[in-house]
Parts: C-alpha cells; structure tokens; sequence
C-alpha cells in the first residue's frame, strides 16, 4: 500500500495534484488505514498515471473522466474531437502570436502591410517622425471603417508621390507644422492642395466619399488639432470656394472684405 507522497512519485505529478484530482472527482477518495492517512493500491497508481497522461497530452480536465470511462470506439472518437479543438487552440493562439509580434512592431498594430510600406516610404523621402504618426492615427481609423478599400487607396498614394507636386507638398507640410498662420507656405500648401483637387476631379476620383460622415468630421478634426496652421489652410481654400480636407467638397467662395468696407455692406461707387 502507499501514501500520497509515494502515489504522486510513481506516477511523475505532486501530491497537490493527487488533492486536485480527488477534490473534482477524478480520482477516487481511498480507504484510510487507522491514523487516518489516506493508503493507495495499484489500481490507483494506473488510473493516476493516465490521468495525468491524459492531462499532459493537452486533454482538458473536464473531458478526462469521460475517456476514463469511455469504451474503445468511444475513446477514439473523443480523442478526435479534442485533438479538433485542440488544433482550432492552437490557431487562434498562433493569430494571437501574431498579433502580439504586429504590436511590438509598432506601426503593425491595426494596420494592414500596405499602409506600414508607405509610411515606411514617406520615412525614406525625409518626413519627420511627427508628420508620420498623424498620418498613421488617420489610417488606423480609415482601415477599421474601410478594411476592403484600403489596399486600393495605399496604391493611388504611392501613384501620386511620383507627382512632383505631391512630393513638394508633403515636403511643405512637415516644415510648417508649426509656421505661424501667416507663413508664406501656408499660401504655398494651399496653391498645391487646389491643383491636386482638381486634377482628381478632373480624372474622375471619388475622393473620401465612401467613409461616413462621421469619421470624415473625426479625421479633419484630428487634422485641426494636430497642426496648429491647419485651419488657416482651410480658411484659405474656402475662400477658394473648397470646403473640407478629408472628404473635400465645392462651395461658392468666401466674400473676401474690400479694404475699409465693413462687411454685409454695399461698396462704394468710385469717384465717376
């Protein structure tokens, strides 16, 4: 006869294991010899051993008295199952591996490939780090609204950075993030901005119009708040008659006031 020191020994698991094992019902609670310790036969040490064989193999506890007590094909076939949830485990926690790693990457983290190599792009033209991870944030909320068109969107992108005026306008706006609102190259960003949104116009480009308005007001907001001279540049385009940067629309251009005439007020006739 054993104790419960010797039982956990010969079948390679811990006495706290054995406690376990009788406290869930999976090993049956022994006789006690006359001091009240609990005493084990060969019986015991086998159905330990494949319970802790059974366990090792990756069978879930709560499935172990069933194949203990399951018949031949009744065994084979709940082997089977396990080992079906056992692979459908594994690959979520092989997803999960890789999400972990897109996270330590940073940039991978809620983003598709796509949107990583261009920023990575932008990266290798010069861009400040700053700059880059604005455009990242807005990303990141257009491939959680627009998962599909993503790849298709990163790819006009890499198109228009072959533009000379593209390239300059990227250029221009990560120098004058911080510009006061009467910097020459906001003027300059402006000029830039309304040459490019006719040309997409004029090539027949949708532009933001399958992101809801919502998430167009989230990601101008985000652009507002980000550089501080981003709403003298709107102001200049909507004197333009431009309204908008992430979804941009045509209005009639803003009354500009003559020089000494209030506004809302008939101008002057002239000496004649």
């Amino acid at each position: 006869m054993l104790t419960i020191s010797r039982l956990a020994a010969y079948a390679g698991v811990t006495v706290r294991a054995v406690r376990h094992y009788h406290k869930i019902g999976l090993l049956p609670e022994p006789r006690r010899d006359h001091s009240g310790y609990r005493v084990y036969d060969a019986a015991s040490v086998v159905r330990l051993i494949r319970i802790h064989t059974l366990a090792e193999a990756g069978v879930p506890l709560d499935h172990v008295q069933e194949l203990l007590d399951a018949g031949t094909e009744e065994f084979a076939e709940g082997v089977q199952e396990i080992d079906k949830k056992l692979r459908t485990e594994i690959r979520r926690l092989q997803s999960s591996r890789g999400r972990l790693a897109r996270l330590a990457a940073g940039e991978h983290l809620a983003l598709p490939q796509s949107v990583v190599d261009y920023l990575d792009r932008l990266r290798g033209l010069g861009i400040q780090e700053r700059y880059i991870e604005m455009e990242r944030d807005a990303w990141i909320m257009v491939a959680a609204q627009v998962p599909d068109l993503i790849d298709s969107v990163i790819a006009q992108k890499h198109e228009g950075l072959q533009h000379p005026d593209m390239l300059r306008l990227y250029r221009l706006v990560d120098e004058a993030l911080d510009a006061p609102p009467d910097d020459p190259r906001i003027v300059e960003v402006a000029d830039i901005v309304e040459r490019l949104i006719i040309a997409a116009a004029e090539a027949g480009a949708t532009g933001a119009h399958e992101l809801d308005d919502q998430l167009v007001a989230l990601l101008d907001t985000a652009m507002l708040e980000s550089a501080p001279n981003a709403g003298r540049l709107l102001e200049i385009l909507e004197q333009r008659g431009w309204k908008g940067w992430t979804r941009v629309e045509r209005v009639p251009p803003a009354i500009v006031p003559l020089p000494g005439v209030e506004p809302g007020a008939e101008p002057s006739e002239g000496p004649m």
